[in-house]
């Protein structure tokens, strides 16, 4: 039986719960203030600090002690984790000799690292194409070259948010397998200790033992649980009995020493559990990857899309993000944010966005009761679901005015116009004499080059109702030139002259908005050289 031990590392950066007074207090508030104004830096580096003091380094040291005192053994230790991106930057930022420390485990050949999302999000929920999803699994995936020099081949999506499609995706991207919960409404009578693969797909499929987990990761301090306390040895005898192929244990790391403090021995049980588990003969570690090469999948898991499973609380769907008004409320303009954020394409916004949908923003926001509602009652640094709310929203909703207010800068209203429409709202060239179409143009150049083409007749039955300048007005965008094009209209101009006034007004705007984008790239090539 193989035992695959997986940690998942992710810390997210809290929100500032004073940025009601904060934005009030400021006269002007500048692009480059934002990341400052949004997040609480004082909050996120001593959550940080005290995770690392409790957690991080301690249980490194064990898990890299344990791995070196069994490494020359035929049984070794091994184990696999998940860091998300954000987690590393904050790393970056206030202690980078816990990356050393994670790079001395990655050195030791024992240790395996997933891909994720690099911002810990829920971007694989957001829409069909999942383009932001992909976007962010490869930005953790060149993440993973950079920091480690290594290549992840295994993935476990944020929070092991997973169905169908996400699996294709996945697939798609080259990844071998993924983890996710082993709920038991995808499993019906199957157990979750074997290897199976997605619907339709030769993607493996490895299924966390909820069970088996949460007894470290939720039980593990609990006196009022029949089984405490929690020994290594109990604890790996209950591994030994299991029947199966492997047994996946995922738990988030900040289980040794945050979730359950030092005092309660959680570093003394890490410490022991390997040495326990291989006393039994017929148990062994394997990686992820190890585990899908050494067996074959017994079945498929099937998870539509309206049913996607999570590891989170006891309905073990997506309700933990979006499963009440607020939640839902947020999420919303978050996914609608995206093209207006992306269409921008300034860096600064665009990754302020992607700071905005770390998953535990709409975790605060539940309002669960009974044993979740406890549990996301108490990692809420704001109090209450209301406040959390409060705060996110409003952020929100700065951030969107932010947008929009770049996107009204010249050179945004420029590209916007110059861009090409989607195929239904093209301008088709026709005639009274209702003859078959022969022109759909799907922006202005493309316009321009028809004008100089199509019969005279089409032109004017155009101009005579009115159609290039309300298509222009209102499907291009750009009333300048449609203000031009109806006073044109006003005065009567041969079929002779007509061609050639279109062509010289629709020409000079076109230029003049190429202009207005030239002239913003030569200021920003200037304002990058004085910095530099």
């Amino acid at each position: 039986m193989d035992i695959c031990l997986i940690f998942e590392v992710h810390q997210p950066l809290r929100l500032n719960r004073k940025f009601h007074s904060d934005v009030l207090s400021r006269p002007l508030v500048r692009k480059n203030d934002l990341f400052s104004l949004y997040f609480d830096y004082d909050l996120n580096r001593h959550v940080f600090e005290r995770a690392a003091r409790k957690c991080y380094f301690p249980a490194n040291n064990a898990i890299l002690e344990q791995i070196d005192r069994f490494k020359r053994g035929q049984r070794q230790f091994k184990v696999a984790y998940g860091l998300s991106g954000i987690f590393i930057e904050q790393c970056e930022r206030w202690n980078p000799s816990l990356l050393d420390s994670f790079k001395q485990l990655a050195d030791t050949g024992c240790v395996e690292f997933l891909d994720e999302t690099y911002y810990h999000s829920l971007a694989s929920l957001y829409d069909a194409e999942r383009s932001e999803f992909v976007e962010q699994l490869k930005m953790h995936r060149q993440l993973m070259k950079d920091l480690l020099s290594y290549e992840p081949k295994v993935a476990a999506n944020t929070e092991c948010v997973y169905n169908n499609t996400i699996a294709k995706t996945v697939e798609a991207l080259g990844y071998k397998a993924m983890v996710t919960e082993g709920v038991e409404r995808i499993l019906d009578w199957r157990s979750p200790n074997y290897v199976y693969k997605a619907k339709n797909s030769n993607l493996r499929v490895l299924l966390r033992n909820y069970h088996l987990s949460d007894d470290i990761g939720f039980r593990f301090s609990s006196h009022w649980w029949e089984e405490w306390p929690l020994t290594a040895q109990k604890y790996a005898s209950w591994l030994a009995a299991t029947q199966g192929q492997v047994i996946n244990i995922f738990l988030d790391y900040e289980t040794f020493g945050e979730h359950h403090w030092p005092e309660t021995g959680i570093h003394e049980f890490l410490r022991w559990l390997p040495g326990e588990i291989l006393k039994w003969e017929h148990l062994q570690f394997c990686t992820p990857s190890e585990v899908i090469r050494r067996h074959s999948p017994v079945g498929e898991i099937d998870v539509h899309e309206f049913s996607t499973i999570s590891w989170a609380d006891l309905e073990r769907d997506t309700s933990a993000w979006i499963g009440n008004s607020m939640q839902m409320a947020c999420y919303s303009l978050l996914k609608e944010l995206e093209p207006l954020v992306k269409q921008t394409g300034d860096a600064e916004l665009i990754r302020l966005w992607r700071y905005l949908q770390v998953s535990d923003h709409l975790y605060y926001m539940s309002t669960k009761g009974g044993g979740p509602g406890d549990v996301h009652n108490y990692f809420n640094p704001y109090g209450n679901p209301i406040e959390a709310f409060a705060t996110y929203s409003s952020i929100l909703s700065n951030f969107e005015a932010a947008v929009l207010r770049e996107l009204e800068k010249p050179k945004h209203v420029a590209k916007r116009i110059l861009r090409k429409v989607p195929a239904e709202k093209g301008f088709t060239f026709s005639n009274e004499f209702a003859e078959p179409p022969k022109w759909t143009v799907y922006s202005l150049k493309e316009f321009y080059t028809a004008l100089e083409i199509v019969k005279l007749r089409s032109i004017r039955f155009h101009v005579e109702r009115g159609d290039f300048e309300k298509w222009i007005r209102w499907v291009i965008g750009d009333y300048k030139l449609a203000d031009r094009l109806a006073a044109a209209a006003k005065n009567r101009i041969t079929d002779n002259e007509i061609r050639e006034r279109l062509l010289r007004l629709v020409g000079q705007r076109i230029r003049e908005l190429e202009r207005t984008i030239e002239t913003s790239k030569e200021i920003k090539a200037s304002t990058l050289q004085q910095k530099t």
